[in-house]
Parts: structure tokens; C-alpha cells; sequence
């Protein structure tokens, strides 16, 4: 049988969701609060014994899943689903309403999938320079944010810019605001992941900068994050794998008489669970349909990469998402600092 060589291929992705859905075996204990219909909450620990196995680093991970924010009821939610999720991750750090904090936007805000930091920017309400004048009102703390751009425009180390400005500033935290990856369509614009890891500028398109982290700014630092790309490999297996939902819902409907007045376009098999045989989807993609889903991926990988085809692609409507999903991290941030904000004032 033909052997295919895997070993110097990995597979991307910044989601800790993602890697726990492919390292089944290590039994990771995940808290999931279903906040809302289609809208999830995961909660989960890494310690430094499971840093080792998922190559993500140890620390508190939220995940908050969503279908849609680009209907006002859902967009509603979704933001209260993640303001609970700072609230609790500031609670984890031991964050006081004295503390003075630093919003940071990473990313390039002339480059749509990679302006989320920037853009969250333009949305979060800063307080900083109000008190060096004097006293503020109750319920707002101190806030400053910062758009250090990308290193290929400035010439300059994000990480040199942001720790310029907080040995200035002097802030008791960082929230770090960047566009990340997937190895999920699913997962496209549809989650927001906060971490007290920390994170790599760059790290979504494979181009790692220095780390951003507590260990690295000595002070604590929440990443918090939304995919906007994912890789040519992960959509054509996700294709590949559709197919076969696809087949077995066909297989297993086919004496249903009222799905035939369905058109093939209306058919909701996404989360039917695929039950074909080996044979079956020998017979459908040969010694490709034999693959698991990891040794998939790997040889889609195998085979792009070489001829540079393993492109980073985000959807079309991408700028319309972009404005929603910056809106609503910029207000979550608003309402889970400032106990007081109101966004018409």
C-alpha cells in the first residue's frame, strides 16, 4: 500500500477548540454554558502538561461560538455572551476597578481579514487622558488603546512599539485584540476566543512575531481573538467531507417521500452524522475516502504546498463581518470595563 510521508506538514490554527477536536485522546475537561440558542461557551484550562501535547500554551481559554452577528437579535446576544466571558477572564487575573488598562489592535487595517484589531480600536472608549486632567465619574476605569500596525509597514517589532508605550503608560493589562485562523469553515467568523496566553502577532498566516504574553510584558495579557482565514486545504476537506454527509443523508432518505420535494440546494444534511461503510467511500474517492481526518488534511497539504496553492482565504462578504465583529468586541470591551458605560453618552 502507498505510504504518504506527513511528518514535515502541521496544520494551522489558533483556536484551542480546534486542536482539542483533534487531539481526542487527551480527555480535555471543557465546561460548555449553552449562553443562548447557537450560542456556546467553552471554558477550558491548559496546564503545562497538556501545553506539551497541544503545542498551545498553558493558560485559561473562553470560547464563544455563534451562527450569525449580523442580525441585530443575534448580534445582542452574542455581545452579552462575551462581555460574561471578559468579566469572568478579568476575574481570573484578580483585575481591581483601579487597574489602568491598554487595549491594543493588532493587524493591518488596510488589509480587511487582518484590520479586526485595528478596527475594534475605533470602537472602545478611552479614559486615560480625562483622568490626568483630573477626577473621573464612578464606574469607569482607566483606558488607553493603540494601533502599532504591522512590522512590514513600520519597519519597527510590534512588540518593541507596544512595550515603548506601556513602559510609559505603565498599565496593569493588556487586551490584545488580532484576526486569527481556523482549520474549521465552520468556525469562520462564527467564534471569539479569550485567552490569558497571550499571543504571536501574525501567528494566523504564518508569519509569527515576537510573543505577546505575561512572561514577555510582565504584566498580564488577554488575547482576544476572531478567525478570519482559513487555509485552501481545510476547504477542500471540508468539501470532501461534506460530499460524504452529503451521500450518506442521500443514502439513508431515499424512501422519504417528502424530502424529494426538497431542491438539492434546501438540503439541511450539515449535521447529519455520516455513517457510510470503508467500502462505500472507497467506492466514492478511492484510497482518499479511507483517510482519517488528520492523514487528510496532511496530504491536502502535501500537495499544495509545493506548487504554493495552499492559499489563505477569507469569504466575500468579509468587510460586512468585519464591521459587525469589531463593533461588538469594541462594545463588549466597553461594558466589561467601564461598569457605567453607556454608548450614547
Amino acid at each position: 500500500m502507498h505510504t504518504i510521508d506527513l511528518k514535515n506538514n502541521s496544520l494551522r490554527t489558533d483556536l484551542i477548540i480546534d486542536e482539542i477536536s483533534r487531539n481526542k485522546e487527551s480527555k480535555i475537561e471543557t465546561k460548555k454554558i449553552i449562553e443562548k440558542e447557537n450560542i456556546v461557551l467553552e471554558e477550558i484550562k491548559i496546564d503545562k502538561e497538556l501545553e506539551k501535547k497541544l503545542k498551545k500554551k498553558s493558560g485559561i481559554y473562553r470560547t464563544v461560538t455563534f451562527k450569525d452577528v449580523t442580525d441585530k437579535n443575534n448580534f445582542k446576544e452574542v455581545e452579552q455572551a462575551v462581555i460574561r466571558a471578559l468579566k469572568n477572564t478579568y476575574e481570573d487575573i484578580n483585575l481591581t476597578k483601579d487597574s489602568k488598562v491598554l487595549v491594543i489592535g493588532l493587524g493591518n487595517e488596510e488589509s480587511t481579514p487582518d484590520s479586526l484589531g485595528p478596527k475594534s480600536i475605533n470602537h472602545v472608549l478611552v479614559t486615560r487622558h480625562l483622568f490626568l486632567l483630573g477626577e473621573v465619574e464612578e464606574g469607569y476605569r482607566n483606558v488607553a488603546s493603540f494601533k502599532p500596525s504591522v512590522t512590514g509597514v513600520t519597519g519597527i517589532e510590534t512588540k518593541d512599539l507596544i512595550e515603548g508605550i506601556t513602559s510609559k503608560t505603565k498599565p496593569d493589562l493588556l487586551i490584545v485584540i488580532d484576526a486569527l485562523a481556523s482549520n474549521s469553515i465552520e468556525r469562520l467568523n462564527k467564534t471569539i476566543q479569550i485567552t490569558t496566553s497571550g499571543i504571536s502577532p501574525g501567528s494566523g498566516i504564518g508569519n509569527n512575531r515576537v510573543e505577546i504574553s505575561k512572561e514577555t510584558m510582565n504584566i498580564p495579557v488577554i488575547a482576544l481573538g476572531v478567525p478570519t482565514v482559513v487555509e485552501a486545504t481545510t476547504i477542500v476537506q471540508d468539501t470532501l467531507q461534506l460530499l460524504l454527509k452529503q451521500i450518506s443523508y442521500k443514502m439513508e432518505n431515499q424512501q422519504n417521500m417528502k424530502l424529494k420535494l426538497i431542491p438539492n440546494e434546501s438540503e439541511n444534511y450539515q449535521n447529519h452524522e455520516e455513517k457510510l461503510s470503508d467500502k462505500e467511500k472507497e467506492d466514492v474517492l478511492g484510497m482518499v475516502g479511507l483517510l482519517d481526518e488528520q492523514e487528510l488534511k496532511k496530504l491536502l497539504l502535501e500537495v499544495l504546498i509545493p506548487v504554493n496553492y495552499n492559499m489563505m482565504v477569507t469569504p466575500k462578504e468579509i468587510d460586512y463581518v468585519i464591521e459587525k465583529l469589531s463593533l461588538l468586541i469594541g462594545n463588549a470591551i466597553n461594558k466589561s470595563l467601564h461598569e457605567h458605560f453607556n454608548p450614547t453618552n
